[in-house]
């Protein structure tokens, strides 16, 4: 069910269940209280005959409805999709929220998707029925509303966090839509907030649809963390091991072409929260500014906008053993790249090691609460202007250290994008283009930078092994069946092999 072809009845169903494979999908509103909602709410079920079904919170505002207090629609997990049109609308929505307009507006958002400004309009509005604009405003509110609800801010700071320019215009977008100032709205919330100490970070909730199998997630990203920039720790409370909890470090792009560095943390729920469907996210205080592009970089980190269900049944029997297994995306399109390039013909262990060398000798140093994460990954200005044999130096073949030197002056120079919602084909072939990148390199970074649920590394020795095939055309041929989630294919057949979570279970 796609968002611009809503089945009413199929809504209702969803809507009477709570069933939480369509959360996000679509919003309901209740004409009798002017209040709209998400399918999972807990809220008494409203008569039929009250609802109106919207394929996103945007127009349901639009309509002159007010998010749920109890539900919360700002909650609601994402979208994917594989669809190019609906694919290019997604991407845009993504960015809107990250605050793409903030800074170029609809023309540069589209020139960085690749598109003209009339044609993303055209699509955004198919695709949603609202502008980018109108899309833009409500996600602005929403953020204030979760800001609002879920951190000790100042009401100046979140205005300023939300993308609005001045206190005033906030004040006033915030009574004309939701009809409530921002202080009422706080005190009303304060009673399920989470609010706590700014200086521990400022925590928020980023939902899913089941399953995740989140040690499973956790468990590929410690195989593949890089040392001092990230980490993934199973602590014990009372002798027993628990859930994994991932940390790291991350740099966003802020207004004026500046850039933050800050920490995260992502984990799972306790206690009483353990039964939500959703991740636990801290973020460091430094990272106000930019609060919307840090959620956006953790939902594509953790795949969150995944539609399981419709995973499971282009894959069949492959996903039976797992179903909640994750494409794990990128935090930095660079940081995956030289991750990518260093692991060309070497095991993972090794890969890791060189990584690590790579990011303590041209990286920053950052101040987080977490022994062993101490740095970012250095950006692409500092390693496109490093000399590869500074690079070879860390013990990195001089083949390899060109390759990233090179891959970071492109980065650099705005000539390649290593990020979700821009034009896949185009950009696998510029990376082929680049010495030292062949196809499986970049059918790699096109399933974690790109986000691409249709990758496939065919040239993988574990997923030639997996499949009992001895050529990359084999294994070409056979992945035709699971098209096109043939990425998440790639994800169950490294999970048959070697069990993400099975080391820290021993």
């Amino acid at each position: 069910m796609l968002p611009q072809t809503l089945d009413p009845a199929a809504c209702w169903a969803a809507v009477r269940s709570r069933d939480a494979r369509f959360d996000g999908r679509f919003f309901f509103g209740v004409t009798s209280t002017g209040i709209y909602c998400r399918p999972v709410c807990s809220a008494r079920t409203p008569r039929r005959g009250n609802c109106r079904f919207y394929p996103a919170a945007a127009v349901a505002e639009r309509d002159g409805f007010r998010p749920c207090l109890r539900c919360r629609p700002e909650l609601a997990p994402g979208l994917a999709s594989v669809d190019a049109t609906v694919r290019l609308a997604q991407a845009a929505a993504e960015a809107v929220e990250a605050g793409a307009l903030l800074e170029g507006g609809l023309r540069g958002l589209a020139d960085r998707l690749g598109v003209t400004d009339r044609h993303l309009r055209r699509v955004f509005r198919a695709q949603f029925g609202v502008s980018p604009v109108g899309w833009a405003q409500t996600q602005r509110l929403l953020l204030a509303k979760r800001l609002l609800t879920d951190t000790p801010l100042p009401v100046t700071e979140i205005a300023l966090a939300a993308g609005f320019r001045s206190l005033r215009r906030f004040n006033d977008a915030f009574a004309t839509r939701y009809r409530l100032a921002p202080g009422a709205m706080r005190r009303a919330a304060r009673a399920g907030a989470t609010a706590g100490d700014a200086d521990e970070g400022l925590r928020f909730r980023l939902a899913y649809r089941p399953p995740l199998d989140w040690p499973a997630l956790a468990g590929f990203l410690a195989r593949r963390a890089i040392e001092g920039v990230e980490s993934v720790a199973w602590p014990r409370r009372r002798g027993v091991r628990s859930d994994p909890v991932y940390r790291r470090v991350i740099r966003v792009p802020a207004p004026g072409g500046a850039q933050r560095l800050g920490w995260i943390e992502v984990a799972r729920p306790a206690g009483r929260g353990a039964t939500v469907h959703a991740l636990e996210v801290r973020v460091d205080a430094a990272l106000v500014g930019v609060i919307p592009a840090v959620l956006a970089r953790v939902r594509r980190g953790f795949d969150l906008g995944c539609r399981p269900d419709e995973v499971a049944a282009a894959l069949g029997d492959l996903a039976v053993a797992s179903p909640g297994l994750r494409l794990a995306g990128a935090f930095d399109g660079l940081e995956i790249a030289v991750r990518a390039v260093l692991g060309q013909q070497v095991t993972v262990r090794q890969a890791h090691r060189l990584a690590a060398r790579v990011a303590a000798a041209f990286g920053e140093p950052v101040a987080t609460p977490f022994d062993g994460v101490r740095h970012a990954f250095p950006s692409a200005a500092r390693l496109a202007e490093a000399a590869p044999a500074a690079i070879a130096a860390l013990g990195v073949t001089r083949r390899r250290a060109d390759c990233i030197v090179t891959l970071a002056r492109l980065l650099a120079g705005g000539e390649l994008r290593l990020e979700p919602g821009i034009d896949v084909q185009a950009t696998v072939e510029r990376l082929r283009a680049v010495p030292g990148v062949g196809d499986w390199t970049a059918q790699y970074l096109a399933m974690r930078a790109l986000g691409w649920p249709d990758a496939f590394p065919a040239a993988d020795v574990g997923v030639m092994r997996a499949l009992g095939v001895r050529t990359a055309r084999q294994a070409e041929l056979a992945s035709q069946r699971w098209r096109p989630w043939r990425a998440y294919a790639v994800i169950h057949l490294w999970h048959q092999l070697a069990p993400f979570a099975e080391p820290e279970r021993r």
